[in-house]
């Protein structure tokens, strides 16, 4: 206690220095907000920003791990030094080794996250003397986890001051951005560096020196090769599931996001109505493509649909929708705020991703585009709901006033 009084102290002998919100930003992190609710209100709860903040960072921390075992994994079996690991708990994949390469490739990538993210909150509330708010808490774990591992840092630099900066403080900060802005790093990422970002040698760490391995793992991803209507050998469903296969850092075991999901609908941080209708979404485009299918009106020998004939349900356990879902849609702040709202959202989001999936073979994930566009709908979608509940209101009051 001695100490929190002390910087409390000091706090208030330095109210007019312009360096202060900085200050106060490092001890709402150790300690709480600047400004806390003492009396005078209708309803008292434990929560407030950094711990909704904290408890998503919880739900993320396992997909980290498991993505750091993942990447070395995927990186010494595309080097053809190890063999396919025999399941989930299989030998050769909770290594030491496998961990050491991962922790090497991954920790910078969420050291520049946060670091250059919060530089730049810092310097946006120096300059316009405002607070630092905890909203880039969540958005500096995810970046690093929707990105190829063997991004270039620099690279990633650029991506976070142009997504914390266009994606959120030209709108005023945390809580009035329209746009999600670990999505909106992607985006930036995926249209400025797309070779950087699509492929089949991007995904597993040193896939392009394996090269000349017979046949390894060249690095694609299971979209990837569906979409070329080819399959990758040796990975079956449950490779899917659990989440030893390529692609993004966080986004691969199935498994750990449905725990992450669990616990952030226990907490009610994340939004059940919004995961559900999700899911709902793309499992039925993902019928409607197999109904197209089994038509036979499509050539067998026809790349162009090749993700046409993958199960519906499959959809869920490849790619990122169900990360999308459970981490992205479901953000406060840019998700629609209404229950009905939420399920049409979540649904159209879901709806879209697969459409966008099927429809583009060169880059066969859809996810963030969906949610970003479905971010920019949120707001309509709440007032059309709104105007629905008013209008049947006054209906009600209109019968029995006559």
């Amino acid at each position: 206690m001695g100490l929190k009084q002390n910087l409390h102290n000091f706090k208030v002998k330095n109210q007019d220095k312009k360096w202060l919100p900085g200050f106060n930003a490092l001890f709402t992190f150790l300690y709480m907000p600047n400004e806390t609710t003492h009396n005078g209100t209708h309803i008292k709860a434990a929560d407030d920003l950094k711990r909704t903040m904290n408890t998503v960072i919880m739900a993320l921390v396992p997909c980290l791990i498991f993505g750091m075992f993942n990447a070395g994994y995927q990186y010494y079996l595309a080097q053809g030094l190890i063999e396919s690991a025999d399941g989930f708990l299989g030998a050769s994949f909770w290594t030491w080794d496998n961990f050491v390469i991962g922790l090497w490739k991954v920790l910078p990538l969420v050291i520049v996250s946060y670091g250059v993210g919060l530089a730049v909150e810092f310097i946006f509330a120096i300059i316009k003397g405002h607070e630092v708010e905890e909203g880039y808490l969540v958005t500096g774990m995810l970046v690093p986890l929707i990105v190829p591992v063997d991004i270039p840092l620099w690279m990633l630099s650029v991506a976070v001051v142009f997504g914390v900066v266009i994606g959120k403080e030209v709108f005023g900060g945390t809580g009035m951005n329209i746009l999600n802005p670990a999505l909106t790093i992607r985006a930036f990422l995926f249209f400025a560096y797309p070779t950087w970002m699509s492929g089949d040698k991007v995904w597993v760490h040193g896939a392009t020196a394996a090269a000349g391995t017979p046949d390894a793992y060249s690095g694609e991803t299971i979209l990837g090769a569906y979409a070329q209507n080819t399959s990758l050998a040796g990975i079956d469903y449950w490779d899917m599931f659990w989440g030893i296969i390529p692609g993004s850092v966080g986004e691969t075991s199935k498994f750990l996001i449905i725990i992450g999901a669990l616990f952030l609908i226990f907490t009610k941080v994340g939004s059940w109505r919004i995961i559900l209708s999700t899911l709902i979404g793309a499992l039925v485009m993902g019928l409607v493509f197999n109904g197209v299918v089994s038509a036979e009106w499509i050539s067998e020998s026809s790349k162009f649909y090749g993700l046409m004939s993958v199960p519906f349900w499959q959809h869920l356990i490849i790619g990122s929708v169900l990360f999308g879902a459970v981490y992205m849609a479901t953000d406060p702040v840019t998700a629609s705020q209404t229950n009905k709202g939420k399920w049409i959202y979540g649904f159209l989001i879901g709806f879209i991703s697969i459409m966008i999936r099927v429809f583009n073979p060169a880059y066969p994930e859809g996810v963030f585009l969906a949610i970003l566009l479905m971010n920019v709908f949120a707001p309509t979608i709440d007032h059309y709901v709104v105007q629905g509940n008013v209008k049947r209101r006054l209906k009600r009051v209109k019968v029995k006033t006559a």
